[in-house]
């Protein structure tokens, strides 16, 4: 296996008006599996493409067991990599097409043949192997792609959203296999995803990206728990975060002698919220508070947190959980916000029992529990919290 080394990379496109990647760097550890997360175009599979060598670097270095192969041809880097759009051959059967890269190696006849047939079996492959692509569906195409990759054993598999065009039922399946294989073969992996569940459960690590630039590498639990800003906590989270514009003031509310001011309302800070605010000045800062949607009980079951009124636009009933999503009577911050985007995309969302008997259109009291909120800067988004978050109990 081997280590991946990224020192500022940078890619920028011709004629673009900013970098696909700005200065990135990144360390990831011998048979890692490392996710990489962000929005449509933030540069993961820029990233993707630059460490398997189809693209070159603007600048920076990538060094793979500690050689920089910025300069190294793609066919001796030892990579493997897994293509969103299959990239098959079409000439070719499922049994040639998984036994390409075996073949270019020289790999004996018989142990190819093994190998494939071992890859076949985890891939749910094996009544297929007669078939070309054009005779597969877009899961069984992908399956083979992967297939293709993982028969290589190679030093770094790179796989950009491999399970995008699989069904729901085998894309669970199929995350499960990844983690056997993983731990089975101890392969560095880079797994690039868009789905917030594929990556907090396949993860070792999670390296978050926006705008080309990483904003916060950690383990699944530190990313949720612990975002350093608000973009980090309003993307890691499903459901997403609540995010709304606030002040904190000092008053005689609450023992911590400070004050909230959301929206009309303005409440008490409670002290285990006030203890892990750090560089918060009492005169007035501006910030924007976080609150998963776990936070958000019926006001009955919390007579005595604060409480908001809003009107429930959907109910989404979920078996084990009934979320409510509301228009908050909040301000809700940009980043959350994109170009063009109506109202709807700033719905916060409260989660509740099973059994809450709520209707769209309906009114509906919700309690706020302020000791789990996230507190951020609004000028920089940087978190401000110093200390862990208290979590609701299970």
């Amino acid at each position: 296996m081997a280590t991946v080394s990224i020192d500022r990379l940078t890619k920028t496109f011709p004629h673009a008006t900013r970098p696909v990647l700005d200065h990135v760097s990144l360390e990831v550890a011998d048979g890692e599996f490392l996710v990489l997360v962000g929005p449509s175009g933030c540069g993961k599979s820029t990233l993707l493409r630059l460490i398997a060598g189809l693209e070159d670097p603007t600048d920076g270095t990538i060094s793979i067991d500690g050689a920089v192969v910025n300069d190294t041809p793609p066919k001796l880097r030892d990579i493997a990599m897994v293509f969103q759009n299959y990239a098959l051959y079409p000439h070719m059967t499922v049994t040639e097409n998984l036994g390409f890269s075996l073949r270019m190696s020289h790999t004996p006849h018989d142990r190819a043949r093994e190998q494939v047939d071992e890859v076949a079996h985890v891939l749910a492959l094996e009544t297929l192997l007669d078939r070309k692509p054009a005779a597969l569906s877009g899961g069984q195409r992908q399956r083979v792609a992967m297939g293709r990759a993982m028969v290589r054993h190679p030093k770094v598999l790179l796989m950009d959203e491999p399970l995008s065009n699989l069904d729901a039922k085998l894309r669970v399946a199929m995350r499960g296999e990844l983690m056997r294989l993983h731990q089975r073969d101890a392969t560095t992996t880079l797994y690039v995803t868009h789905d917030q569940v594929e990556a907090m459960t396949l993860g070792d690590r999670i390296a978050v990206l926006h705008d080309g630039r990483i904003q916060q590498v950690g383990t699944p639990q530190e990313l949720y728990h612990h975002p350093v800003n608000v973009f980090v906590a309003g993307f890691i989270g499903s459901p997403a975060m609540n995010l709304a514009l606030g002040r904190v003031m000092s008053g005689e509310l609450g023992l911590s002698g400070l004050r909230l001011a959301l929206g009309e309302h303005c409440w008490p800070v409670p002290e285990t919220l006030a203890g892990r605010l750090d560089g918060v000045d009492a005169t007035g800062h501006d910030v924007v508070v976080g609150l998963r949607p776990g936070a958000l009980t019926l006001g009955s079951a919390a007579p005595g947190l604060p409480q908001i009124e809003v009107t429930a636009v959907t109910v989404e009933s979920l078996g084990d959980e009934t979320n409510v999503l509301f228009l908050p009577p909040f301000t809700v911050p940009d980043v959350i916000r994109g170009s063009g985007d109506s109202d709807m995309t700033t719905m916060w969302t409260a989660r509740l029992g099973p059994d809450t008997a709520i209707t769209a259109g309906q009114t509906v009291t919700l309690a706020v529990d302020l000791a789990q909120a996230y507190v951020f800067d609004a000028a920089t988004g940087a978190a401000l919290h110093a200390g862990p978050v208290p979590q609701p109990a299970a």
